[in-house]
């Protein structure tokens, strides 16, 4: 039998798209995404928040969940709800996940300073 706990250490390994997109690579658990986890003998509840409604991922994330959850031994079967896209707020980041994003958000804004002087030196 699995725990609640290896569970969402095997959700660390699903990396939210749209964060992978703006290079932060964040997890759905860092990201506070996961609102529960039930283990009830060989079968696994998972619900998550999604970011938004218009989130067109849930297939993404109804496969990797599936998918990661049930390497787990002692899984027989995966359940995961999402809902409406309307509770997540960014404050729901973990505190490492928002250094990381900070970082990402600083590199960007850097390289994006610098072309602009050199655009501005070439005028």
């Amino acid at each position: 039998m699995t725990t609640v706990r290896a569970v969402r250490e095997s959700l660390r390994e699903v990396v939210d798209p749209c964060s992978a997109a703006t290079g932060s690579n964040l997890d759905i658990v860092e990201m506070g995404l996961v609102k529960s986890v039930d283990v009830s003998g060989s079968h696994v509840q998972v619900s998550m928040r999604l970011t938004t409604p218009a989130c067109h991922m849930v297939p993404y994330f109804f496969e990797e969940v599936e998918g990661r959850v049930g390497e787990l031994s002692g899984v027989e079967s995966v359940e995961l709800e999402t809902d409406g896209g309307f509770e997540w707020s960014e404050e729901m980041l973990s505190d490492a996940a928002k250094r990381k994003r900070q970082a990402v958000l600083d590199d960007q804004e850097a390289r994006y300073r610098k072309e602009q002087l050199a655009v501005e030196r070439d005028d």
